[in-house]
């Protein structure tokens, strides 16, 4: 039986632009190309499997879709994306790794690949920067880090929460659900839909949101010592706020200068802020720089020294992210390229809450317009 005319007519003019090169070069850019018909297939189901044969090697394929109730087939370049899992996160389960490969896929052609050791991430983004048009982690912070240190900022990156606290997703605006997020980030990537931000390096480490000296890093590596649960993932957000009231309690809420800050002065510990809020309390953001923005570069707040009196004017400022930290007390800088410190003795650096070792010199840098992010 001869195909209907208004099945030829939209095939013949995708197969067009392919011998034009036409139908590459979208391939190439990704830019959507769409061909709909209104009528039931029918009996015109054996021309729209033979057109899928012939342009399949550009890239292009079928999809269902329907227009006020009425079916349709359409022709599109498929964007390709790389999902990293570290089944290992807190919140990352077989079901949902399932069900977010399901909502990628209703936009995006997926290759799922999972991580199997430490820095495996780092070696599967570079990897992947170089056969997919993003790279989409689903795990924790600590994975999005090593991540983000593996490819070069060419492809974009979408972040799916699977840990703990997520702080990355969370800071850009992504919902908490992994499934709803995943949705939203394959529509972004689908319509090209992306945000430049920077990044912040210290010794050479990128990190997303924080970084910093002292208290918070030697909170970060005690944390680590108390091991994983049966199922691999870390301690959550109570065992971290146990842990920080329990070391303030040991030193008896007094902190002494213990580096220096070159051009700034004495303090006690450094907090380097790339976003605000610089972490999250279980629902609570924690605001150490609440003029921090990933766009500009990087804030830092560095207490001088803490006795039990600032202990509750500090904390009030980190949930209500306002307040007038007393310049005699608290070192402030913002938005800049570099900060350069030098420790009296080691002591423990953290990134994105991965305890990076003991350091006696530390150099923080900010990489304006870093990457591209799928929001």
């Amino acid at each position: 039986m001869q195909p209907r005319r208004s099945v030829l007519e939209p095939l013949h003019a995708i197969e067009l632009e392919v011998e034009r090169g036409e139908g590459r070069e979208n391939v190439g850019d990704r830019a959507l190309v769409h061909r709909r018909r209104i009528e039931e297939p029918g009996d015109d189901r054996d021309v729209c499997a033979d057109a899928r044969r012939r342009i399949d090697d550009v890239g292009i394929r079928f999809r269902d879709g329907h227009d006020e109730g009425c079916p349709a087939w359409q022709a599109c370049s498929v964007r390709r994306a790389v999902l990293i899992v570290n089944p290992y996160s807190t919140h990352v389960t077989g079901e949902r790794v399932a069900a977010v490969e399901r909502a990628l896929r209703e936009r995006v052609d997926l290759r799922t690949v999972s991580t199997e050791r430490a820095g495996h991430a780092t070696e599967l983004a570079a990897e992947a920067a170089t056969a997919a048009d993003a790279i989409l982690v689903f795990s924790g912070d600590g994975t999005y880090n090593e991540a983000l240190n593996g490819a070069d900022g060419a492809v974009p990156f979408g972040f799916l929460p699977g840990g703990g606290t997520s702080v990355l997703p969370r800071a850009l605006g992504l919902p908490r659900d992994p499934v709803d997020a995943a949705r939203a980030i394959g529509a972004a990537l689908a319509d090209g839909r992306t945000r430049r931000i920077g990044l912040g390096v210290v010794n050479g480490r990128r990190f997303c949101f924080s970084a910093g000296i002292g208290f918070d890093a030697e909170a970060v590596r005690r944390l680590n010592e108390l091991g994983r649960d049966p199922g691999g993932a870390r301690p959550g957000d109570a065992a971290f706020a146990k842990m920080f009231a329990r070391m303030v309690v040991e030193r008896r809420a007094r902190f002494d200068p213990q580096l220096e800050i070159a051009g700034a002065g004495r303090a006690a510990f450094l907090l380097v802020a790339n976003c605000d809020p610089y972490s999250f309390a279980g629902p609570l953001p924690l605001h150490v720089a609440p003029g921090a923005r990933f766009e500009l570069g990087l804030d830092a707040v560095a207490p001088v020294s803490v006795r039990p009196r600032d202990v509750p004017r500090l904390l009030a400022y980190l949930l209500r992210g306002r307040g007038k930290l007393d310049a005699r007390r608290v070192l402030t800088v913002h938005d800049v390229d570099r900060l350069e410190v030098r420790c009296d003795r080691p002591l423990p650096l953290q990134a994105d809450g991965e305890d990076l070792g003991d350091v006696e010199t530390a150099v923080f840098e900010a990489e304006r317009d870093a990457v591209s992010v799928l929001v």
